[in-house]
């Protein structure tokens, strides 16, 4: 082969290594701004505010409420898109993706409108003893509507890739209809489930705009005895507007926290300890 034709069959290559250096670095770089910024002696003296953990606690809380009723709901709904014939269903799967496209405040006047004081909804869930306002459960509200629609579009694709001869194989084999849902499609489409509800998790955690308007504080009541707080993103917004370096070593603490839980998982992974193989997750 010619260095010419050498060089043309190279060239992709180096172009897309190129393209995805710049990208990294996009990724990278803010980060590296960030921290060094905030200082180690920032985060560390950050790391001791007890209001950082209160917020970061109620947000934990309420994304793990967030995911388990996002999985619930979502992972039917997205069986059926996948796997059921029926009317109405570009309109419902659009309906799905909503949430992913309107701005978040706008999902927030959407969502207090809806539960506004004195409405059925708030009145409702008032007499269930669930407030649905400036509490823990305003902010997993949020977050199921705002990442809900990942668990069922992820679901969605995870059950459209269980082939039919796998089912039919079970059938074959004396295996009912909900033997081989549970036994094939299920495990089957189990990975892409999980990276789905992940995708929820990190689109709650992450999620401020709403907040704003319907958890801006959260106070003690059901399900939340701790003190008042905010959610994390709302922690450190707010001190944003009041002391720069403060914010940048919250902000900072809770990137190195996000990629300690990562490692942790590429770790487990290689051990063995969780029920995929390595680099499953998202395959």
């Amino acid at each position: 082969m010619s260095t010419a034709a050498r060089a043309r069959a190279a060239a992709p290559g180096a172009l897309a290594g190129v393209l995805s250096a710049s990208l990294l670095g996009l990724f990278l770089l803010p980060v590296w701004a960030l921290l060094g910024f905030a200082t180690p002696a920032g985060i560390v003296h950050e790391s001791s505010d007890p209001q950082f953990w209160a917020a970061l606690d109620v947000t934990l809380q309420a994304s793990a409420i967030a995911v388990a009723a996002s999985l619930l709901l979502g992972v039917p709904l997205g069986y059926l898109l996948a796997r059921k014939r029926f009317p109405g269903k570009a309109v419902i799967r659009s309906v799905v993706l909503l949430p992913v496209m309107i701005p978040h405040l706008v999902a927030g006047l959407a969502l207090f409108l809806w539960i506004e004081p004195g409405g059925t909804v708030y009145r409702i869930a008032h007499w269930a003893g669930v407030p649905l306002l400036d509490s823990i459960w305003a902010v997993a509200l949020v977050m199921v509507y705002v990442g809900a629609s990942y668990t069922v579009l992820a679901s969605e694709f995870a059950f459209r890739s269980v082939e039919e001869d796998a089912l039919e194989a079970a059938r074959s084999l004396g295996a009912s209809r909900t033997d081989a849902f549970l036994d094939v499609t299920l495990p089957t489409a189990g990975r892409g489930i999980l990276t789905g509800a992940l995708l929820t998790w990190a689109r709650g955690v992450s999620e401020i705009g709403a907040f704003l308007i319907l958890a801006y504080a959260v106070y003690p009541g059901a399900g939340y005895t701790g003190p008042v707080t905010s959610p994390v993103s709302v922690y450190i917004y707010n001190l944003y507007g009041l002391n720069l370096h403060a914010a940048a070593a919250a902000a900072s603490l809770l990137l190195l926290l996000a990629l300690a839980a990562f490692l942790a998982v590429q770790l487990f992974e290689r051990w063995g300890r969780l029920p995929w193989r390595r680099g499953e997750v998202g395959a």
